[in-house]
């Protein structure tokens, strides 16, 4: 049984409270549990416990049993010299600290508690508790969908604040980093954000004025008008200007065997997605500045209402005709994509870093006004019951299959932790807001 079981049993209050003694015959009341510390030290601060007529405040460690103070040479750490209390299952040691013998609490708890928990870690299905979910009020997961949300948008944090520190704080050229990568989609992100990282957005501006020479910077860096020697008109003069650009700007582009085409419908290659944020740059003017001021979700679709150039109506690739002429315009699909994996993150990292919670709370709004996504993940959701009405709660179900289902976190999901503690016995079973409140 694993020690974070029992922080569980613990935090939830979840032991049997009847007469509770010391091991060496105190009585003891527990009047609070404490707060769980996910970082280094004991695991719980902040505790109130009675012990005969004193009460203590302070720190409480959990083991399995007692002698495990020593395996995990808490005598050697100061960190742990002011724990009040030692919560084990087995008492089969004491336990000293700075000479005088620490006061060790034996708990138990229903058997009922440990089988459930169990059976979600031996089960091999999709997700453990599929088999119990129907059995669990829908309002648990919708009243958690929220802290799921946060709790994803702060997991991009720490990725976006480093590429924001490589670029001297400096949010346009983050954001058009950002919305590069997410023009390759999980395929091409890579390519994309190599290539944005080789092209300063300082110099596109120079030239935002003429879509040629934006096509130009960007296919040049892209490695793509390397792949063979001759072409049609359009490819070899985007080699000629770019030959003279990259010479004025000293650039250094990208290598072509980066890009991947194989298993991409023709419209998601990556040459008619360069041809796309070729236009959005020519057709936008400070493109971040404008999303952080617009408030409605048709006008921030507006912004992306662009095309490829007239080349790429009957094109997909350079030099190679198609049998239909189509205006390869950026869909639906791509904006949602935008709005989700750029947009939304970059908003509501802004609105922290400048302390602007209405920032904040409009880049959630944004996902409440998407429809939901599409994926093999939400389906499953859908299948198993778990219907979703917005991109914000379909980001949500994504996090908690990745993050919690994925690696058996059961004790710290809210469906996991409700059908663990459903047992017959006058057990106080854990409310949704303790639940929320122990997630860590």
């Amino acid at each position: 049984m694993k020690e974070e079981f029992l922080q569980f049993i613990w935090e939830h209050g979840l032991f049997t409270k009847n007469d509770l003694k010391s091991t060496d015959g105190r009585p003891v009341e527990i009047i609070s549990t404490g707060q769980p510390n996910s970082d280094s030290g004991p695991d719980f601060f902040n505790a109130r416990v009675r012990i005969e007529d004193t009460v203590w405040a302070g720190n409480i460690e959990i083991h399995q049993k007692s002698s495990h103070w020593y395996r995990h040479r808490h005598n050697t750490d100061a960190a742990y010299d002011n724990v009040i209390l030692h919560v084990v299952e087995q008492h089969d040691s004491p336990v000293l600290v700075k000479s005088h013998q620490l006061p060790t609490l034996e708990i138990s708890y229903p058997s009922e508690i440990l089988e459930n928990y169990e059976q979600l870690l031996k089960s091999e299905r999709w997700i453990a508790c599929e088999d119990k979910l129907s059995e669990v009020d829908p309002f648990i997961l919708r009243f958690w969908f929220s802290s799921l949300m946060i709790e994803r948008l702060e997991s991009k944090t720490d990725d976006i604040l480093t590429i924001l520190e490589q670029n001297k704080n400096n949010w346009n050229e983050t954001f058009y980093q950002l919305l590069a990568r997410n023009f390759g989609m999980k395929t091409n992100g890579q390519p994309f954000e190599l290539l944005a990282r080789s092209l300063p957005l300082n110099i596109l501006s120079k030239h935002k004025n003429d879509l040629f020479q934006i096509e130009a910077l960007l296919f040049g860096q892209s490695g793509l008008l390397n792949e063979t020697l001759l072409g049609d008109d359009y490819f070899l003069s985007l080699r000629k200007e770019y030959s003279y650009l990259y010479k004025k700007y000293g650039l250094s582009g990208i290598e072509s065997h980066l890009w991947k085409f194989m298993r991409l419908r023709p419209i998601n290659f990556p040459t008619i997605r360069i041809a796309q944020l070729a236009m959005l740059i020519h057709h936008s003017s400070a493109l971040f500045s404008r999303i952080l001021e617009t408030e409605n979700l048709d006008d921030l679709r507006k912004l992306f209402d662009v095309s490829a150039s007239g080349y790429w109506d009957n094109h997909y690739r350079f030099n190679k005709t198609s049998g239909e002429i189509r205006q390869k315009k950026l869909g639906e699909t791509a904006f949602s994509n935008f709005v989700i994996n750029t947009i939304v993150p970059l908003m509501f990292i802004y609105g922290d870093q400048h302390l602007d919670q209405e920032m904040k709370d409009r880049a959630l709004l944004l996902l409440e006004k998407m429809p939901p996504e599409s994926n093999q993940i939400i389906r499953k959701w859908n299948s198993l019951g778990i219907d979703s009405r917005s991109a914000f709660e379909t980001q949500a179900l994504l996090q908690l299959k990745n993050k919690y289902c994925v690696n058996k976190k059961c004790l710290n999901c809210q469906l996991g932790a409700k059908i663990i503690t459903s047992v017959n016995h006058s057990v106080n079973e854990p409310t949704v807001q303790q639940i929320s409140g122990g997630i860590q």
